[in-house]
């Protein structure tokens, strides 16, 4: 097996892998309509209920082809209730999307903004609750990736099952990550792709949650074919199989991820993903970079950094030179502050960030930027 050229991904995904997760998309063609590959995808689905920590009998996962964002737009268009309204608990980017899904289908909705630099108020989030007792499904975003803020999920959990709820979680950059378990965290329904903590590829993402609830929505209006929770899980307990083609060569790759996330185990993965994080964090502060979200509030998977106050800093450039030399960093997605993100996500480890950062402060120089990089104010 000859090595593939390796870049180390800083943005939020898709994420650095390893060579034996890319070459196990080299395999003989199958349909995928054969036993065998229902076979592995069984195998398949339950590891994903299992990472999460969920009980096989209460607890599935259900596979879709598309990137991220379709579970969101599963999870919200299929698990509304008739006469019910949805709540997103919004602080950032991610959320955003979530309401904008509400708006596409025209679904009543409560958009409950918060600044993308703080947590949510918990009691306003239960006033909310109180206040509006049609709502039957809350959501919101573990960790938005726009600025690395991790919300209090288990809090907000509990709250809307106190008020009889559906809590889903776009989890799609904490999940095989930051550790989650499904029922301590409250959660109903929580979501993930396969190329962000799972380290493999573009064009499989899944839902996990909660069978019965699942098996509930069969009797709610149904507002997508392709994009309906029940139709596919149906699919899926009848014949193994997805509803329509999956994509087969990242289910490969997805399997071996997997085979490599057990090996590695829980814990040691999020230990070697902090120690990136604290490696980025130590590499911005010794060049002076300012963050927009307090130490204490971060997910530990994404920093945002703040521009600084130079006449001759140019993301693109900086962006350039680094990616020339094997690093690619990633713009902000704050609309009223300019930023940029560097992630742990991925096969990558605290030496890559000492490579990088050196590779990164030359860039700097090269550019005419001031090291330390100075702020006005």
């Amino acid at each position: 097996m000859d090595p593939v050229k390796r870049n180390v991904l800083l943005n939020p995904g898709p994420s650095t892998t390893t060579d034996t997760v890319k070459y196990a998309q080299v395999v003989p063609d199958i349909c995928p309509r054969e036993k065998e590959f229902a076979g592995l995808m069984k195998g398949l689905r339950e590891d994903l209920v299992k990472i999460v920590h969920g009980d096989l009998e209460k607890y599935t996962s259900v596979l879709f082809c598309g990137s991220g964002t379709i579970n969101i737009d599963i999870c919200i268009n299929s698990l509304l209730a008739e006469g019910k309204k949805v709540l997103v608990i919004n602080n950032g980017a991610y959320s955003s999307r979530a309401v904008e899904i509400c708006q596409f289908y025209g679904l009543p909705h409560i958009d409950l903004k918060f600044p993308v630099d703080q947590r949510p108020d918990l009691a306003v989030v239960e006033q909310t609750l109180k206040d509006n007792p049609d709502i039957g499904l809350v959501h919101t975003t573990h960790n938005e990736t726009g600025t690395g803020i991790l919300n209090p999920i288990r809090e907000i959990g509990a709250l809307v099952h106190k008020y009889n709820a559906i809590f889903t979680v776009d989890t799609t950059s904490t999940y095989a990550m930051r550790p989650i378990n499904i029922e301590e965290d409250n959660i109903d329904f929580c979501m993930a792709s396969a190329q962000k903590g799972l380290m493999s590829f573009t064009g499989l993402s899944f839902v996990v949650g909660n069978r019965s609830i699942i098996e509930k929505s069969k009797d709610f209006p149904k507002r997508s074919y392709y994009c309906n929770l029940y139709l596919q899980y149906e699919c899926f307990e009848k014949t193994g199989e997805m509803h329509f083609t999956p994509p087969v060569q990242t289910i490969y790759a997805t399997i071996q991820a997997l085979k490599e996330y057990w090996a590695e185990g829980e814990e040691a993965k999020w230990a070697r993903h902090t120690r990136v994080f604290n490696a980025i964090n130590a590499g911005l502060d010794e060049l002076g970079f300012k963050q927009v979200i307090k130490p204490e509030e971060r997910a530990g998977l994404v920093s945002s950094a703040i521009y600084p106050d130079d006449p001759n800093w140019s993301f693109e450039k900086v962006h350039d030179y680094c990616y020339e030399r094997g690093f690619t960093i990633y713009p902000g997605k704050i609309s009223t502050t300019n930023t940029f993100r560097l992630c742990s996500l991925g096969a990558i480890d605290e030496a890559d960030i000492k490579d990088f950062f050196v590779v990164f402060k030359e860039a700097l120089v090269s550019t005419g930027v001031q090291v330390p990089v100075q702020y006005k104010g």
